[in-house]
């Protein structure tokens, strides 16, 4: 067994002990925005559950909304009406310095452009999140190391982003948001900006960490063939689970 796959058996007993609890859990969920006169709901009630590891593919078009609900879920704004639960944590009871612990301990987050530290390596890129959340540099650099070479980067570890092909910096993106094994991941359009092969190749080794270390996921997509990949689909469409 390698270490990631290990990590992954740790973090599969971890989460299975939550007494049942969803990883994720929102009721009645919206959002509106208003524009002079007209406002616009985008989203108009949404009951969603993700439960412990499982991977959700978050399916709709470009505008259904699918990424204003995971800046929601993700704790990155507000102005949401309606409830939204992390690890059966009420979001709506939290301050500011508890939804950002929630961010830092709870979740991992992919997005479809990198945002990589430019003047960091890949390396680094990883181990930085990791010392935020109190992991020695050694041990958080072993974490990196094992990620980054599982994603095929073992020996990129010391280039820096500029250094590296839009693949492979999304491969760091992945390790990035893994780093800290996250009860919930959430990824927006994680692979939109690769090219169909290199899109296979990175959502490919992305599922397989996260069912490694065992974590939950809720990915969005408009792409078909990546979400029949996934544990199971939700569809939104008009601010609307379907």
């Amino acid at each position: 067994m390698t270490d990631i796959e290990a990590e992954g058996e740790i973090g599969r007993r971890g989460f299975a002990a939550s007494d049942g609890v969803p990883v994720l859990q929102t009721t009645g969920l919206k959002r509106s925005f208003t524009q002079g006169d007209v406002t616009i709901d985008v989203l108009r009630g949404i009951d969603l559950t993700v439960g412990a590891g499982e991977i959700v593919a978050l399916l709709g078009p470009s505008g259904s909304g699918k990424s204003t609900l995971l800046q929601a879920v993700g704790l990155l704004e507000g102005g949401f009406d309606g409830s939204i639960r992390i690890q059966g944590t009420e979001a709506a009871k939290l301050d500011s310095a508890g939804r950002t612990a929630t961010r830092r301990d709870q979740l991992g987050f992919v997005y479809q452009f990198h945002h990589l530290l430019p003047d960091f390596t890949a390396a680094e890129n990883v181990i930085l999140p990791q010392l935020i959340l109190g992991a020695t540099r050694e041990d958080a650099l072993d974490r990196a190391n094992s990620l980054l070479t599982a994603l095929g980067l073992g020996q990129r570890l010391g280039h820096r982003p500029s250094q590296l092909s839009g693949g492979e910096q999304q491969r760091v993106a992945v390790a990035r948001a893994l780093a800290n094994t996250p009860a919930l991941v959430l990824a927006d359009e994680p692979t939109g900006n690769l090219d169909e092969a290199t899109a296979d190749i990175v959502f490919a080794e992305f599922l397989r960490l996260v069912r490694h270390q065992g974590s939950a996921a809720l990915v969005a997509t408009h792409n078909e063939r990546l979400a029949a990949r996934m544990d199971r689909v939700v569809r939104l469409h008009e601010g609307v689970l379907e």
